[in-house]
């Protein structure tokens, strides 16, 4: 970098130069609040972008898992975010999180209970409220696709046994595994949980298509039936 450019860039307004930086040292030259700042454009009167990002980034300890948990609502109510800049946020957020999902092998083959939660975590981290999802397996226990089967509220959601086994029938699945969050963090399997993978195991014994396992799933951890001996 010039002398010269160094000069103009020092005359810019502060919001200005993460873009200016990324231009000339490249992106990973920038800080986390230093890509927020050029994600919302602008700050407010007493505050520059990067002093607005770097507020939203403290709230969250610095952390990006926890930041991209935030809503377009959660995110408004800082001073400068509105709407639009929220909506530039958690986009972009957003875009990281299906890349991770990109970057996995298209037949990934469950050994183990791991495996089945790597599979379904880029679907499921950041869920504020309970989602139902199936793993579909062909004969080599290869994932043939993951299936949302419903969404609910903080509390709970609805597995309908007649849904998951059409869409298991339909694909020509040999076996499935269950799997839904607890956005609370709680590993404790509910007797509701037991009592539906209890059903669902029945129907796929019937139909040939068993029950592999049921995970409760959070951010950082899951509790696998098969594993605890509980299926």
């Amino acid at each position: 970098m010039t002398y010269e450019s160094s000069r103009k860039i020092l005359s810019w307004a502060e919001e200005d130069r993460p873009r200016e930086k990324l231009m000339l040292k490249g992106r990973a030259a920038l800080s986390d609040a230093e890509l927020i700042a050029i994600l919302i454009g602008s700050g407010t009167r007493d505050l520059s972008a990067v002093d607005v990002a770097k507020v939203i980034l403290q709230s969250v300890g610095h952390n990006l898992n926890d930041l991209a948990r935030l809503s377009v609502k959660d995110l408004s109510k800082f001073k400068g975010i509105g709407e639009a800049k929220a909506i530039s946020i958690v986009a972009a957020l957003e875009l990281g999180r299906r890349r991770k999902e990109q970057d996995r092998p298209l037949r990934l083959r469950i050994t183990s209970s791991r495996d089945a939660y790597e599979e379904i975590k880029p679907h499921l981290l950041d869920k504020q409220h309970e989602e139902f999802w199936i793993l579909l397996l062909n004969r080599a226990n290869e994932v043939i696709r993951p299936v949302q089967i419903s969404s609910g509220g903080v509390s709970g959601t609805v597995a309908d046994p007649k849904l998951i086994f059409k869409h298991a029938l339909e694909q020509l699945a040999s076996a499935l595994i269950l799997v839904h969050n607890h956005p609370s963090g709680n590993l404790a399997a509910s007797q509701a949980d037991r009592d539906l993978t209890k059903k669902l195991k029945e129907a796929g014994r019937l139909l040939d298509i068993p029950i592999l396992d049921h995970l409760i799933f959070t951010d950082q951890s899951y509790l696998s039936f098969a594993d605890q001996g509980i299926l």
